[in-house]
């Protein structure tokens, strides 16, 4: 009785795993995970664009077989999700990045690490690789922000490729730091005993304590290079090993811009609603970018997903996969490694139930005609 009872407790969708979550973190570190930019718009509006779109199901379809299993970069998806890269890990729970990394290899899904990890890449890559024991093994990315010391970013990109990371995801719509009001009115830092963990062993970089500022805002300010042009990009494709996922793309020309500098994916996103606000909605992106890069690159979009309804939209404008970030925080916050493990479960429980009843029996059936698009 005991089992059932605890069963009932656990949170039925993302949205109670937040409400949750809150009750676990600190005022500080829910601020810091759950903030957007100056006023959150684009924070909000990026999961009420999927609700601007409605669904125009087939009937009479069998559905009794399907099949949600997918390829990134002909790495292979149980479902098609990969995890968004997102700092600070251990600021959920203790075991941070490397539960993160059991929950997404053991479900079959991707991960992208954050160059602003609190576990270091060779740790989570290790744990990755070694709780999963089908070949080949589902993605495992490594995110990138370029800093002003190339050696540094060269030594980085070292890393990850020795450590067995499949692709390199630079970041590109972050040159500075998005005013997050809620981080300065914290002074946003690490607590004692967190650290940069890809980067302090290297280079003594850690966020800095600073008075009446985020100490983010001060880090990005002092390390990384707001000069970054598409020069630099065709310099990271010259020395990386590894294909390029550009992340922070909102515009078609753009999208083309870094096709051609050699990238393989291209991810639609506004970082979370954290950097511009009143940027567009990564949804509202979505359409014109598939069609700008026709093809010639695949593309995942982030931001706003929330329910299995939200990942069939993002599919039928033409996105091959997804990215989750803040539900996966939660879920780590609230129940650790099983936390992360339900919210993923919840995902490709919500999306096979939307597949079925909107006449999909497998991924390539979804396509715009199930969309309602315009007023």
């Amino acid at each position: 009785m005991e089992e059932s009872e605890n069963y009932f407790t656990k949170p039925l969708n993302l949205f109670e795993y937040e409400q949750q979550a809150q009750k676990c973190l600190s005022p500080m570190v829910w601020d810091y995970y759950a903030s957007g930019a100056w006023d959150e718009i684009t924070l909000r509006d990026n999961h009420a664009a999927f609700d601007r779109i409605k669904l125009r199901p087939r009937v009479l379809v069998d559905v009794s077989d399907r099949h949600l299993t997918t390829t990134i970069l002909d790495q292979p998806l149980q479902m098609p999700l990969l995890i968004a890269p997102m700092a600070f890990q251990c600021l959920a729970h203790p075991e941070g990045e490397l539960a993160t990394a059991k929950a997404a290899s053991s479900a079959g899904v991707g991960m992208v690490l954050s160059t602003l990890s609190t576990k270091s890449l060779e740790e989570v890559a290790q744990i990755y690789y070694s709780n999963y024991s089908q070949t080949p093994n589902p993605p495992l990315w490594f995110q990138l922000y370029i800093h002003r010391d190339r050696n540094l970013t060269r030594a980085l990109i070292e890393r990850a490729y020795t450590a067995g990371y499949q692709a390199l995801c630079v970041t590109v719509d972050a040159p500075v730091l998005g005013k997050r009001e809620r981080d300065t009115r914290n002074q946003f830092t690490l607590p004692p005993g967190l650290q940069l963990a890809n980067l302090v062993t290297i280079s003594g970089l850690n966020i800095p304590d600073q008075e009446g500022e985020s100490g983010l805002f001060t880090y990005f300010a002092q390390q990384l290079d707001p000069s970054v042009t598409w020069r630099d990009l065709e310099w990271l494709q010259s020395i990386s090993p590894l294909p390029l996922a550009i992340k922070g793309i909102l515009r078609g020309d753009d999208a083309v811009r870094a096709v051609e500098c050699g990238a393989k994916v291209i991810i639609v996103s506004n970082h979370g609603g954290r950097q511009l606000d009143g940027a567009i909605a990564s949804f509202d992106a979505l359409a014109e970018i598939v069609k700008a890069v026709d093809g010639r690159a695949e593309v995942i979009v982030d931001g706003g997903i929330r329910r299995g309804t939200d990942i069939i939209k993002a599919l039928a404008l033409g996105a091959k996969a997804i990215m989750v970030g803040r539900p996966v925080l939660w879920g780590l916050a609230v129940d650790r490694q099983a936390g992360v493990n339900h919210v993923i479960e919840i995902l490709h429980n919500e999306l096979d139930l939307a597949m079925a009843l909107s006449g999909c029996a497998k991924l390539e059936d979804i396509d715009s005609s199930l969309l309602v698009l315009g007023n």
